[in-house]
């Protein structure tokens, strides 16, 4: 039977420690970053935030690549008017990711660490030695950062994270058969990517397709997405009809969205081990 997978949107401390010395020598830009990494943790390695669940203490028990590295800013583009794209060269080699990763998003002078979602190809990085993110405006310290003073050649340091799952992964490894993404924004202009996701679904009709959601929009939708559209928030009706023992789920997005996905998911009969979710505030 052919495999469906439906789309929605090693402890810290001693990570840390371990690359501090090799990654951020003293007299580099970044060994500011040992503090505004270090100032989470306690002499034992517990880690402390005054903040609710910030990103690391959400993410504390998932799993990081040993590899910190240094990058720069090679471009920044508006994605919509509170969605920018940053490109961001590294050189070095030892850096790898997998399409689904995040990464750990250290920027000096900044105590809070980010977590944001990989929007490029591991193809990308291996070709050119760039990674890009696409970062939502938020008063979240990393993202405000990114929308009020990075600039070109801005120096950061990121660490790559793994995917999370309701239950880690033995043997989760399946032929891909079809992809359904559910996408859902206040209007169709923060819809990232849209054209990329309407060339990919001309490109493999039937194996890939999309429902663009959209809950406060105003102004009038393009011809061409308009056969795409639904009004209102992604709901059980929409999802029940996926449900099966050979699809997969996978949600992105902030923590709100993906506990209230997830509570649907199980309202509907979806086994928890297929379903899988970032965990990046």
């Amino acid at each position: 039977m052919a495999h469906a997978t439906i789309y929605m949107g090693c402890t810290v401390p001693q990570l840390l420690r371990g690359a501090q010395s090799r990654i951020f020598p003293s007299h580099s830009p970044l060994g500011v970053l040992r503090h505004s990494a270090f100032c989470y943790c306690t002499g034992n390695g517990t880690i402390k935030s005054k903040r609710k669940m910030d990103h690391l203490e959400r993410t504390a028990n998932n799993f990081r690549q040993e590899v910190i590295t240094q990058a720069k800013v090679c471009g920044i583009t508006n994605e919509s008017e509170t969605v920018k794209r940053l490109r961001l060269a590294i050189a070095n080699k030892d850096f790898t990711f997998k399409a689904g990763q995040w990464v750990d998003f250290f920027i000096p002078g900044v105590s809070v660490v980010g977590g944001f979602s990989i929007c490029s190809s591991p193809s990308l990085l291996e070709r050119e030695g760039i990674l890009e993110l696409a970062v939502k405006h938020t008063v979240h310290p990393p993202a405000h950062w990114i929308h009020t003073e990075c600039t070109l050649d801005s120096e950061v340091a990121l660490r790559v994270g793994d995917l999370h799952g309701y239950q880690e992964g033995k043997g989760n490894r399946h032929k891909l058969g079809t992809a359904k993404l559910y996408y859902s924004a206040k209007n169709t202009s923060e819809f990232l990517f849209k054209k990329n996701i309407l060339g990919l679904m001309k490109a493999f009709p039937g194996k890939i397709t999309c429902c663009f959601h959209v809950t406060q929009q105003r102004s009038q939708i393009s011809k061409e997405l308009q056969p795409h559209i639904t009004e209102g928030r992604i709901s059980e009706k929409d999802l029940e009809k996926h449900v099966s023992n050979d699809t997969s789920w996978y949600i992105c997005g902030p923590p709100p969205m993906i506990e209230s996905i997830s509570k649907l998911l199980t309202n509907i009969g979806v086994p928890r081990n297929r379903v899988f979710f970032e965990k990046w505030w």
